[in-house]
């Protein structure tokens, strides 16, 4: 067979041609620095952050100061102190942020008492060697670095929710494979009685149905924010309260680098948002960052992440936002219309763009 550029042409264009089918988009150039882009139409954490980063100060700062808002503010419940109760009813926080200088992560997950998830994720960067703690011990370091708690997370809202879904026999939930399905437990395997009875090996041309789709803008939801200041520099940061009704214990891809946001100042950065569980599993965002350092643009690199995703997962809900070091951004989703937030210098104030799937 023989190969010849037009053939090559042609395939490329094939390829970008069932990519916009498959998955929603945008795209805009949103002009000079600084930059602030966010998910969704959380406006007054974009704001907070512009605030910050249009004064001069550096783009981590503006990061935090943005995420720290909308804890404040609990954006659609999801992010923040008092909302998504676990199967315990207690409320956790996963929070990350990243310089794209450095590449230095501080990050927490499953953090408990403590309020200010992506404040402690920064402690973590400034004051340790480290990349990531969890749980109590994560609480116990914020506290000793000068954050106040412990405090209790909950809210009158986050109890009624989880009061009304126990009294639903604690449906729907993320357990599989287990018995009773119908109640709050306990469970136990399906299959501890017939071992023999399991799915070994799936081919390399399965795809993989969710059981269940609990991602959205009320439920399974991440303020994911990237900032580029005045001096080009990029920061990526993220928080979230985690799913709702989750098993003690789990942490999504909000803590993670290179799958809830991703940024090196060199390339570009990243956010995403939607069905953690699944997303985390595709390092998504440090999938489109490495795509544009080989040349894609924004809008192309996110299409092809989410791609790789819905091949496997169809029936999966999620979205990315990407920006490359000049300031040009886009979107791209797959199983629900995404929407992220950008200010500019040209803008006189936040502007949200839509996306489609």
């Amino acid at each position: 067979m023989v190969i010849t550029m037009n053939n090559l042409v042609i395939s490329y264009l094939t390829y970008l041609a069932l990519l916009s089918m498959a998955v929603g988009d945008a795209v805009s150039n949103s002009g000079l620095y600084p930059l602030v882009v966010s998910t969704w139409p959380f406006l007054e954490a974009v704001r907070a952050a512009w605030k910050v980063v249009d004064s001069g100060s550096s783009a981590v700062d503006a990061v935090v100061e943005g995420c720290s808002a909308c804890e404040e503010l609990r954006c659609d419940g999801t992010v923040g102190p008092g909302g998504s109760p676990d199967e315990n009813g207690e409320t956790t926080l996963d929070a990350m942020v990243m310089n794209g200088v450095t590449m230095e992560v501080g990050a927490v997950a499953g953090m408990r008492y403590i309020r200010d998830g992506i404040k402690a994720a920064k402690l973590v960067m400034q004051y340790t060697d480290h990349t990531m703690l969890v749980g109590e011990q994560a609480s116990a370091f914020a506290i000793s670095m000068g954050l106040p708690g412990p405090s209790n997370l909950s809210s009158p809202d986050s109890i009624k929710k989880w009061t009304n879904w126990k009294e639903s026999n604690c449906q729907p939930n993320f357990r599989t494979n287990v018995i009773p399905l119908d109640s709050c437990g306990p469970y136990h395997p399906k299959d501890t009685a017939n071992p023999g009875n399991k799915l070994c090996f799936i081919g390399d041309d399965a795809t993989l149905k969710v059981s269940g789709s609990y991602a959205g803008p009320h439920n399974h939801d991440t303020i994911s924010m990237a900032v580029i200041d005045k001096m080009g520099n990029i920061a990526v940061g993220t928080s979230t309260n985690g799913a709702t009704f989750k098993i003690p214990g789990r942490v999504g891809d909000g803590p993670i680098a290179g799958s809830s946001a991703y940024a090196d100042a060199e390339v570009g950065a990243c956010g995403a948002t939607g069905d953690g569980d699944i997303m985390m599993r595709f390092l998504p965002c440090y999938q489109v960052v490495e795509s544009m350092r080989l040349g894609m643009e924004p809008q192309l690199a996110a299409k092809d992440a989410i791609s790789r995703i819905s091949r496997k997962y169809p029936d999966f809900v999620g979205a990315i936002f990407a920006v490359n070091k000049n300031g040009i951004h886009a979107g791209a989703c797959h199983g629900w219309t995404f929407q992220y937030s950008v200010r500019s210098p040209e803008m006189s104030d936040v502007e949200v763009f839509t996306v489609s799937p």
